[in-house]
């Protein structure tokens, strides 16, 4: 008999007993509803048997680790309903999403929208079905038999066994993958399905491969929640930044230019120069110290740092990466190994510590080309990225200001409800990915436990979500339509350093090795711009908005006096402008209205007489008739307190 801690309750199973049974054990409507299990803290299949004693807690739909494996069975019935009704298909990887899956599909033709309906009718038809899902390991012989011409999962299965992964399949009916699940117990808890969208994705995202078709769907346990779902999509779909900010002018796309490669429209130009100049001078009081750094490198700069062996997938190389007799160069996709060489500059002793450096610095990242979104996922992108150097005695105080620096920054834009956080962490079982021993990394990620806990902040763990030379913390937010992206990180690094040759004479007259924080205040500007353009509808708050006012003037008459009022606006720092086209009142106050300008000032015969404005405000207590003087420092107090 085993010991199964179910949540504090401990019950006696026999030995192999599955997370499925346990739940059954439990009541008929758990094991209905239960998509996964998580064993001692780890998610599995509900198959999973239990051998000895655990802790067990039985995964729903409502649960996070439960909505994966609702998604992935999910993406193997779409998958499946391809190979129906397109028998010549290859298939290349199908996870889940935060909200629902993917899968890259290449067909005897390209897959379109009209192909939807069709797709979710088989779908139907296989959930009707309730095809049971079972699970077996198997050898890379048996996978190439099952997998003939099916090139991608050939490819897969191959270096799945080269890594000496545990080979394992799921089959339901005629539909057998590869792919280590969890998965539900069969189609049939799958009630409503909607396919969303199609893109083209390269396979391994590598350009120089094949094009394929990335199918995206959702799928819920009831009718009603896809229903809902649609509903806030719906909704989403008005705030998508992608179509606030082209409406508003903050940026647009080009096709000769390329993907995630945006132009920035004056509006949006303007946007994010307020945000770097406060940035700026906020990190300045906080006793950072501004660099400037090239944009690119010599190879043996990334050689240095690892990124070359890391990271080379994720650059553009400027020559051939692989000829050695020759030059190579490539454009930056981070700043440290740059800012290094400020401190490397000359000697440093314990007295120079902290060293806060900080720059606005323009990346560059090769990203998939079925990930580009807007402004939130680009391969051109301007961030707000620092590094201190420091003694191991100064890290937990230097990790806080960080810490309190992001916090200060996400409250002041109103997104500070808006985030999670993360917790980092290696993958031990991936060592090939990561610089360092088991030891360093140990030492590491207890210290920024420590840390995070005496903080007292509240944090999940994502194992294989550090960076390849040190934990990290992500402060984490998602975007209407419930996609989650990093928004600002803090890092700590313990092997750099010491690549690079950084040490700083002790008080003991020894040479030392510094600690090095990375980290972000604010993340990748026109990410932040995108999330603010999301959260306010575009109504940005004031302080941020390109244009804060727009005179109206009735008549001709009253343009002179338009232009007095104008040039006081601008005297007194307002963005102003004034609309004097020969159109109706009310067609210039709705066009303002619809650039979501904070405030028009309306001015007449008498507003002129009496040298005053007629104010119509996005907050409607702002309004009313009164000095020019008055609304000047009214607007002043707005803009200088940052309000929202």
């Amino acid at each position: 008999m085993i010991n199964v801690d179910l949540k504090g309750t401990v019950r006696q199973y026999e030995a192999g007993v599955t997370a499925a049974d346990v739940a059954k054990s439990i009541g008929m409507g758990l094991y209905k509803s239960a998509c996964a299990a998580k064993v001692n803290g780890e998610v599995c299949d509900l198959r999973t048997p239990l051998n000895k004693d655990c802790a067990l807690e039985i995964l729903t739909f409502e649960d996070e680790g439960g909505k994966h494996a609702f998604w992935h069975t999910a993406a193997h019935v779409m998958a499946q309903a391809v190979q129906h009704l397109f028998p010549g298909a290859h298939f290349g990887i199908g996870p889940a999403l935060e909200n629902g899956w993917y899968y890259d599909i290449k067909a005897d033709r390209t897959l379109t929208p009209s192909d939807f309906a069709a797709i979710e009718a088989e779908m139907k038809a296989i959930v009707k079905a309730d095809l049971p899902l079972e699970k077996r390991t198997i050898t890379v012989e048996e996978g190439r038999q099952i997998f003939a011409g099916q090139t991608y999962k050939l490819e897969l299965l191959e270096e799945y066994a080269e890594k000496g992964w545990e080979l394992t399949v799921y089959q339901q009916g005629d539909f057998t993958d590869l792919c280590a699940g969890p998965h539900l117990m069969s189609t049939g808890a799958i009630k409503a399905v909607k396919l969303t969208k199609v893109a083209a994705a390269y396979w391994r995202a590598d350009a120089s491969r094949d094009s394929l078709d990335r199918l995206y769907g959702i799928a819920f346990p009831k009718a009603s929640q896809l229903e809902e779902y649609l509903k806030q999509q719906e909704e989403a779909l008005k705030r998508d930044h992608n179509k606030i900010g082209r409406e508003l002018e903050y940026f647009t796309t080009v096709d000769v230019i390329g993907q995630g490669l945006p132009v920035m429209l004056p509006n949006g130009a303007r946007a994010i120069q307020l945000l770097q100049r406060w940035v700026e001078d906020t990190e300045q009081k906080r006793g950072y110290l501004l660099t400037k750094t090239p944009l690119m490198a010599k190879r043996e700069l990334y050689k240095i740092s690892g990124h070359w062996d890391h990271y080379l997938d994720g650059m553009f190389i400027l020559g051939d990466p692989h000829d050695e007799t020759k030059e190579c160069f490539a454009l930056r996709p981070m700043t440290c190994p740059f800012q290094y060489q400020v401190y490397l500059n000359r000697k440093r002793s314990y007295r120079d510590l902290p060293m806060r450096l900080g720059e606005t610095s323009t990346l560059f990242r090769n990203e998939d080309s079925g990930e580009m979104h807007g402004l939130i996922r680009v391969r051109q992108f301007t961030i707000s990225e620092g590094h201190i150097v420091l003694r191991p005695d100064q890290l937990e105080q230097e990790f806080r200001g960080c810490l309190e620096l992001a916090k200060e920054m996400l409250e002041t834009l109103g997104l500070a409800e808006d985030v999670s956080y993360r917790f980092s962490q290696w993958d031990p079982n991936r060592k090939d990915k990561y610089e360092g021993t088991a030891e360093q990394w140990e030492e590491a990620q207890g210290l920024m436990k420590k840390i995070l806990d005496h903080l007292g902040l509240e944090y999940k763990v994502g194992i294989d979500e550090a960076a390849f030379y040190g934990p990290k913390l992500d402060i984490q937010i998602k975007n209407v339509f419930g996609k989650e992206d990093t928004l600002i990180t803090i890092q700590i690094d313990m092997l750099l350093a010491q690549k690079f040759g950084m040490v700083y004479t002790g008080e003991d007259g020894q040479e030392h090795t510094p600690y090095i924080i990375h980290r972000t205040s604010i993340g990748c500007y026109e990410r932040t711009l995108a999330l603010l353009l999301e959260k306010y509808a575009g109504a940005l708050p004031t302080w941020l908005m390109p244009t804060q006012v727009m005179i109206v003037p009735i008549t001709d008459r009253q343009h002179d006096y338009a232009r007095e009022l104008k040039e006081k606006l601008d005297a007194a720092g307002i963005r102003v402008e004034a609309d004097y086209r020969s159109e109706k009142m009310g067609y210039k106050i709705r066009e303002a209205q619809l650039k979501k300008i904070p405030y028009m000032l309306v001015v007449g015969d008498k507003e002129m007489e009496n040298g005053q404005v007629a104010v119509r405000a996005r907050k409607e207590e702002k309004g009313g008739v009164m000095s020019v003087e008055d609304f000047i420092a009214q607007i002043r107090a707005e803009i200088d307190s940052k309000e929202r």
